[in-house]
């Protein structure tokens, strides 16, 4: 499909016409041709008694023939220079040739020029043809006149429409081009965009289902080798043995999802709230040597049943927090907060922030972005970071007395929910609840640093 070129390219100073398109060589070469043959054998388009005799009827021939060359690249330079060889050309004996190139010559300008050419050109062979018509009757004073008329109308206007016709459907197939490579782009994007959104999940569901038992082996096969205890290290490779089995059945289910390619293995069941008595307790057999002790708070009351999304969202950052807390806290207590509002389920985890002494497990902050991405999908907030263990409740929670690390999510429990309720609206809870009713970890920093599926990190690592 040809795309319309410009009239001239400057380089210095000078001007430079590209290399002129084949067709249009053979355009330009079968037009002159035509016309010297013409000439040759006495056939012109007047009397021989008048205009201009002998050769000068090749002039503007070749002239015309000529602007052939550039009808593709310089347009408005060819159809100005074509119309004056046309002039010259009815003041000779005349030639069909020129007429017949001068009419390829409207044709291209429309095809090939400027948008605002191919509007205007029309108009102006439409005018010309009425000047023309006009001049001719009222010169000749007869009906003959409108032949002309006819003549002037058969040489602008129709090359000029047809030109238009070829244009809009040219550029209509354009359209349709650039629509159906926009469109396949766009496919493509959302093809990448969903090969993305999964994988970030299956990243998600490794990490939460396989990283909390490759810690606890990490750990416990840590204290085994440093501590020369027969029973610890005994209780160790228990550990060690329990994490191996649960995390290698936790493996097999999830290859054995990714290769069922028929879809016919049933997923297994999402975890829900009612298994964190259980995650609870498997932290304490593997943060017994630790010094850490666990605590589950649940005050959502009765209540509706909460969405699936919701459930297994709140699940994943409890385990995610439980992890964190075996693999970086010090000694002391970790406590799990759950509480429900008519429009949210708050999930909040305190542990010990500071140094930790003996072993512990590298991390990489994965179970930190995991978390966030789960929040920040539901419209929820998160937030996780060191704060103070005395602000706003006077409370000690941490090793040191002044620091205690907080996890903390609010998950809207319907689309129509606002993204957060009010800190007292709770009732006394450690999540919503009321000064001094225990350790609070909504109302710790207030809504100091809260934002839409982030939070703060610093201290000690977080996250494998």
């Amino acid at each position: 499909m040809e795309v319309p070129a410009r009239d001239a390219v400057f380089d210095g100073g000078v001007t430079v016409l590209p290399r002129p398109h084949r067709e249009d060589v053979l355009i330009a070469a079968a037009g002159l041709l035509g016309g010297v043959l013409l000439w040759a054998l006495g056939l012109h388009t007047q009397g021989s008694d008048r205009g201009l005799s002998g050769s000068w009827v090749l002039l503007p021939v070749a002239a015309v023939s000529l602007v052939e060359l550039v009808r593709r690249s310089a347009p408005r330079t060819a159809l100005l220079v074509a119309a004056l060889a046309l002039v010259v050309d009815f003041l000779t004996l005349g030639s069909v040739a020129t007429i017949a190139m001068f009419t390829d010559i409207v044709y291209a300008a429309v095809l090939y020029g400027s948008p605002s050419a191919a509007r205007r050109i029309p108009w102006g062979t439409a005018l010309t043809t009425v000047v023309v018509t006009v001049a001719a009757v009222s010169w000749l004073r007869s009906p003959q006149g409108l032949l002309l008329g006819v003549l002037a109308a058969a040489i602008t206007i129709a090359p000029a429409t047809t030109g238009v016709l070829v244009r809009n459907h040219r550029d209509a197939a354009e359209a349709a081009r650039l629509r159906a490579e926009q469109t396949t782009l766009l496919a493509e994007m959302d093809r990448t965009q969903a090969v993305m959104a999964e994988r970030a999940r299956m990243a998600r569901e490794l990490h939460d289902m396989v990283a909390n038992h490759l810690s606890a082996i990490a750990i416990h096969s840590t204290a085994a080798l440093s501590l020369d205890d027969a029973r610890i290290s005994k209780d160790a490779l228990a550990v060690i043995r329990e994490n191996s089995v649960a995390g290698l059945a936790e493996m097999r289910r999830l290859i054995g999802l990714l290769r069922d390619t028929d879809g016919e293995r049933a997923p297994a069941p999402a975890p829900t709230l009612g298994s964190l008595d259980s995650l609870v307790e498997q932290a304490r057999t593997n943060g017994a040597s630790s010094g850490l002790t666990f605590t589950l708070e649940d005050r959502r009351g009765e209540g509706p049943a909460l969405p699936a999304p919701v459930e297994m969202a709140a699940y994943r950052i409890v385990q995610e927090s439980l992890t964190n807390a075996l693999k970086h806290a010090p000694r002391g207590p970790v406590t799990v907060f759950l509480e429900r509002t008519k429009r949210a389920l708050r999930v909040a985890v305190v542990s010990p922030y500071g140094d930790r002494p003996g072993p512990r497990a590298p991390g990489s902050g994965a179970g930190l972005v995991g978390m966030r991405e789960r929040v920040a999908l539901l419209d929820g907030e998160f937030e996780a970071g060191p704060v103070a263990a005395d602000d706003a409740t006077g409370t000690t929670g941490g090793a040191n007395g002044t620091k205690i690390w907080r996890v903390r999510a609010e998950l809207p429990v319907d689309e129509g929910a606002a993204r957060h309720d009010h800190p007292g609206s709770g009732g006394g809870g450690p999540v919503g609840g009321t000064r001094g009713a225990g350790p609070d970890p909504a109302q710790l920093t207030g809504d100091r640093g809260r934002r839409r599926g982030g939070g703060r990190r610093g201290g000690r690592a977080a996250g494998p």
